[in-house]
């Protein structure tokens, strides 16, 4: 399979394919064939697409490396399995192993066979265990070896092992009577869950070999390593003129140059007098390195010139490429084929410099050299892409995310962009607009307004998402930027996704000087959202209960609807804190507690029916009962909830795993159904946008479906006027009919590279007991207490949740599960 672009390898593999880049001086195709011909595997078909020619021309017939070689080249993309099937014809209607012509490995295929044929399978899929499996198809098989369940690229939350697919195949000639020629047909997606619900025989061999799948910067440089160490079990080219110093026929090295390996010289480089090899460093063919350099961890490809003084760690130089005195390349940077670097230039750590371009004489070079831009590893975190104000998110970096996104949309598209009251905000709002509109992407500037607001115009508008810039929740040293789809709900995991991989390749498209999008100001946006509110709630009963509530704003843009919300229903109000507060953005835990207190003061006081806080953005509510009562964030889910299911008595409610199964009594006292749900925001939102009365988040979050799928504090506290006018009973009356709750929770230091490991081993340990995989892996006991693991998917920690019938019960297995977390990530 050497059909593969690479994009995540850019700018090694602008031009050229990814199965050609060298490792240890040889293209990576080369070391699978070797493999292949150790194994007997001597005819083979190579499928090939993106830059094809050069893959031919490369290899021939293969019969330098004493194999047959035939070529099925596809014309547009066909997938992995659509790829094979292109080749069938070659396949000659026998047994066939497929195999990635772009990973490192040295898996013994023979008994890969061997195994396959003992068992009967239909297909035996290659299985290795990795430290992480987010980008890898995730496989369980039971003790005899059979598939029981995968899952392709999952997130943390959907991680119940560390068991991966390799990409390597055995399989029988049936398989590829199973779909249609000339069709884009994916194995992991598409054949093998069909041919799993079929009860055909699919099997999983463990492998004990050695497998890299190089597909970043970072797995390209551990491939070096792995065998230059002799991990994966390919003896490089050359001599061992000493331990783990190897050199090819024909290179030069002088006595006085210092070398310490393990590390690889290849045929005819030239090392001077003075010049320092540290470990894991490989110089390819007619490389020059001249006197005082110093390389570590450094990957120098073809025909390359290392000028005097210079300075490369942990790099990767493309060929034909000149490294000038006293230049400094740093880690993580990757230099494209046929450049220059002149001389006292310094390239940063992680830039990309594409083939062909130059880097002036002392340049301190510190974003890629594509279309002046940058690349960042993450971008996404829980409250989409975080950071602090003028340090990690810059107007420079809102330009290039708003670049990145309008990259994603079609020319001529419309957003929205709104923010919170900080001047921060306003700030990065204006670099937004200007990225956007030079992109040809139409901006509606909502100016400062609740997010429910901003998520709400995007869907009634034809727009096709939006961006939202706040302060970050109780951190006014922070800030967050939101990317909303076309119904006002965050981005889903996948066009996150494509966000990132625009961003990570720096190739951001540019608008022609009349393409360039207008910027316009929508008017009366708070007054339609208002009507909407009105039309679409059940307020019946609110004019005639006669209520009176006490309403905290927290100085956020909350205040900017309220007043002319609460105008029109004839409810008594007593409103704190209702203004825009530029100097104070958001709050501290503290400082959300004293007013609080002061909510809940105010409300006994005054003899109110309840009263509600709300965020700065106007989101999330927090209540407090007709006492003064704080009613907490998960208790105040079951509080609605219980009003909502009372009412209207059916229908399904979406609530996340991580809530309190006495959510699920309420539920069913009511005759109404629960949806659980992953804790991701948008799979959430997808949950409420079909046929549900209610999803909440428990985290002061409320969706009011028949208003709109998104979580929205304003729509909530109209929500709940109505349904406490048309009850009789006081929050704390429904409160107290609920039964108590014992949920907990902890978090547990888990390093990245161990939290597959952990899943598997809470799988492991959950032996004979229920499990739920909705999110996280849920343990269910025999009494119907439970835990649930989480990896984080923005830290590394990993999170526990344990039920009970009682808080010791909740607390014994939340420890006894917290020590097997623990011991797997240690």
């Amino acid at each position: 399979m050497a059909g593969g672009e690479g994009t995540r390898l850019r700018p090694m593999t602008a031009n050229q394919p990814k199965p050609l880049l060298p490792v240890i001086n040889r293209p990576i195709m080369e070391h699978v064939l070797r493999l292949l011909k150790r194994h007997g595997f001597t005819e083979t078909v190579v499928t090939v697409q993106f830059l094809a020619a050069l893959i031919r021309n490369y290899f021939g017939d293969g019969e330098e490396l004493g194999m047959s070689l035939d070529y099925a080249t596809e014309e547009i993309p066909l997938g992995t399995a659509g790829s094979v099937k292109n080749a069938q014809d070659a396949l000659r209607d026998e047994r066939f192993l497929v195999i990635s012509g772009d990973a490192l490995t040295d898996i013994d295929l023979s008994d890969m066979v061997r195994f396959h044929k003992k068992n009967g399978a239909m297909v035996t899929i290659g299985l290795k265990r990795v430290p992480n499996p987010l980008e890898f198809g995730i496989i369980i098989v039971d003790e005899e070896g059979r598939i029981q369940r995968f899952l392709e690229k999952p997130t943390w939350g959907q991680v119940f092992s560390d068991t991966v697919n390799t990409g390597i195949y055995v399989m029988e000639p049936e398989v590829l009577d199973c779909f249609a020629p000339g069709e884009s047909v994916d194995w992991s997606r598409d054949v093998f869950p069909k041919l799993l619900q079929d009860g055909r025989p699919l099997y999983g061999y463990i492998a004990d070999g050695d497998w890299e799948d190089v597909g970043t910067h970072e797995s390209y440089l551990k491939a070096q390593a792995d065998m230059l160490s002799g991990r994966i079990d390919i003896e490089p080219e050359g001599f061992e003129v000493s331990p783990g110093v190897w050199v090819a026929e024909g290179a030069e090295v002088d006595p006085d140059a210092v070398l310490k390996g393990p590390l690889y010289i290849g045929g005819y480089a030239k090392v001077e007098a003075g010049a320092e090899l540290r470990e894991f460093t490989v110089l390819g063919s007619n490389v020059v390195v001249k006197e005082g350099a110093f390389l570590h961890r450094a990957i120098v490809h073809d025909n390359v010139f290392i000028g005097p003084s210079t300075n490369l760690r942990g790099c990767v130089v493309g060929k034909n490429t000149d490294v000038m005195a006293g230049a400094r390349i740093e880690e993580g940077a990757v230099i494209g084929d046929e450049c220059v670097i002149e001389s006292e230039a310094y390239v940063s750590s992680d830039v990309k410099v594409y083939p062909f371009k130059t880097i002036e004489a002392g340049a301190v070079v510190n974003t890629s050299v594509i279309w002046e831009s940058r690349g960042q590893r993450t971008l996404f975190g829980p409250r989409g892409v975080s950071g602090l104000i003028n340090v990690e998110i810059t107007p420079e970096l809102a330009v290039r995310l708003a670049s990145a996104y309008a990259t994603t949309l079609k020319k001529g598209a419309c957003v929205t962009a709104s923010r919170d009251a900080s001047r921060a905000a306003r700030t990065l709002k204006r670099a937004v607009q200007s990225a956007l509109t030079a992109s040809a992407i139409n901006v509606q500037d909502l100016e400062a307004c609740p997010i429910p607001v901003a998520r709400y115009e995007t869907a009634r508008e034809n727009c096709v998402g939006g961006i939202v810039i706040r302060t970050t929740p109780g951190d006014p040293q922070g800030v967050d930027i939101l990317f909303l789809d076309d119904n006002g709900a965050d981005l889903s995991q996948t066009a996150q996704r494509k966000l990132e991989r625009v961003f990570g390749r720096q190739e951001y498209r540019r608008a022609f000087p009349g393409e360039i999008a207008e910027l316009s100001y929508p008017s009366r946006v708070v007054e339609t959202y208002v009507r909407d509110v009105q039309r679409c709630v059940d307020l019946r009963g609110v004019r005639e209960a006669g209520l009176k509530i006490v309403i905290d704003c927290a100085g956020g843009t909350a205040s900017l609807v309220l007043p002319q919300l609460l105008g029109r229903l004839g409810v008594e109000v007593l409103t704190v804190n209702n203004r825009l507060d530029e100097a104070s953005p958001t709050e501290t835990l503290a400082e959300r507690m004293r007013d609080l207190q002061r909510l809940g003061e105010l409300v006994s006081s005054s003899r109110a029916a309840f009263g509600v806080r709300f965020d700065p953005v106007g989101e999330r509510i927090t209540l407090v009962n007709e006492n003064g009562e704080l009613i907490s964030d998960d208790r105040g889910l079951l509080v609605v909830l219980d009003l909502v299911a009372a009412e209207r008595r059916g229908g399904r409610v979406a609530l996340p795993v991580t809530t309190t199964r006495v959510a699920e009594q309420v539920c069913r006292f009511h005759g109404v159904q629960v949806e659980w749900t992953s804790t991701s925001q948008d799979v959430l939102t997808k949950a409420a946008a079909g046929d549900s009365i209610f999803a909440g988040d428990g985290r002061g979050g409320f969706i009011i479906p028949e208003f709109s799928p998104t979580v929205d504090g304003i729509a909530a506290f109209i929500r709940m006027l109505g349904l406490v006018a048309r009850t009789r009973l006081t929050l704390s009356q429904i409160d107290h009919r609920i039964p108590e709750a014992h949920l907990l929770k902890r978090s547990v230091p888990t390093p990245w590279a161990a939290k597959g490991s952990v899943m598997r081993h809470v799988v492991e340990a959950a032996a004979e007991r229920v499990i739920d995989t909705t999110d996280g892996v849920r343990v269910i006991e025999d009494d119907a207490s439970w835990i649930l693991v989480l990896p984080d998917p923005a830290e590394a920690i990993t999170h526990l949740w344990a039920e009970g019938a009682d808080r010791d019960t909740a607390q014994t297995l939340l420890e006894d599960w917290a020590r097997v977390v623990e011991n797997a990530g240690s």
